[in-house]
């Protein structure tokens, strides 16, 4: 195959487009606009085969493809919905957060140094008066977060409309695309791909990881007389963070482990040797589920982590694997790697 047919106009515009695209997302923050679009893009693609095996008329797998699409965004909504309701409720409204707050670090202070235990809030009242005087002095970057989160919330949104009528046109018609749009539509579909291995093995990850943790904190610490609090929010942190490939567990680990110190150092000890091993077996879940999908090492989603977060933030570090997992998908197409 000669290398004027492997790189054809329209296959360098589209990377070019592509490429372009991707850079724009990143810099406009349309990031979870993507990310919720490619989502039930996948999904769609994922159940409408098995729609389309039991229906011959057009019209109606049409409408079934509608209302599966509308079905799935509802359902993703209603999916976001529930943490945070949960976040919301009175286990978690701001008095009694406040108060076990407090309790915690009047619990840490006999498991950490006298210097450290200077700098603490000595009591929920003085911890109040804390964080009043913080959120006096960080006003305007509070109502900047406020403002941004509904602005999150409405891409992500609309990002799933547009990925339900993106898989509907996709796989309700034939399609007769010209060059150039051929070349891109093929750059879109290896890009959910990559979505696809990515995200979906990562969910597989971060659900063992918090089956994991849940079996630690519920089971193993209660038989032996430890009860933690904030349990329920400590596995479903170990989940939602664990869909960030290897930075999540660090996170859920550390939260945990401070959390362990509230009981006793020993505890905390407990928690992170019991926590490293489970880091450890999802470097091998690592291996197994996501790197044998898209034939990358963990050191190689790490440094692509590393690199995008320099450049873009904590929105590189999302975007990263994906991102990764893509580019080397279309290098390995274009037989370069």
């Amino acid at each position: 195959m000669s290398d004027t047919k492997k790189f054809n106009y329209p296959e360098l515009t589209s990377y070019v487009i592509g490429g372009a695209a991707l850079l724009l997302i990143l810099q406009t923050g349309l990031l979870a606009a993507l990310y919720s679009g490619l989502l039930v893009y996948a999904l769609v693609h994922l159940i409408v085969p098995a729609l389309s095996s039991r229906m011959s008329n057009q019209k109606a797998k049409l409408t079934s493809v509608a209302v599966l699409g509308s079905v799935i965004v509802l359902l993703l909504t209603v999916g976001a919905w529930i943490p945070l309701a949960f976040f919301l409720s009175d286990d978690g409204s701001y008095p009694v957060l406040l108060k076990k707050m407090a309790d915690l670090i009047e619990m840490s202070r006999n498991q950490i140094p006298e210097w450290l235990a200077d700098y603490l809030p000595a009591s929920a009242e003085a911890l109040q008066q804390t964080l009043t005087a913080w959120m006096r002095e960080h006003a305007g970057q509070a109502k900047h977060i406020g403002e941004q989160t509904g602005r999150t919330i409405a891409h992500l949104i609309v990002g799933m409309v547009i990925g339900a009528m993106a898989a509907l046109y996709d796989t309700t018609r034939i399609h007769h695309f010209k060059p150039l749009s051929a070349a891109l539509h093929k750059r879109v579909v290896n890009l959910h791909q990559a979505f696809r291995q990515i995200v979906f093995a990562q969910v597989q990850i971060a659900a063992i990881n918090a089956l994991l943790t849940g079996v630690f904190l519920l089971a193993i610490l209660p038989l032996a007389g430890i009860h933690l609090p904030f349990v329920k929010t400590l596995i479903l942190l170990t989940f939602v963070a664990g869909l960030l490939p290897v930075i999540g567990n660090l996170i859920s680990n550390t939260v945990i482990v401070v959390i362990s110190l509230s009981h006793s150092l020993s505890t905390a000890g407990l928690a992170l040797l019991f926590l490293v091993t489970v880091h450890k077996l999802e470097y091998f879940l690592n291996a197994k589920i996501v790197g044998t999908k898209i034939n990358a090492r963990a050191w190689e989603l790490l440094s692509a982590m590393l690199v995008m977060e320099a450049l873009f933030g904590i929105a590189g570090v999302i975007a990263a694997p994906v991102f990764y997992a893509y580019i080397k998908s279309e290098l390995s197409q274009a037989e370069l790697v």
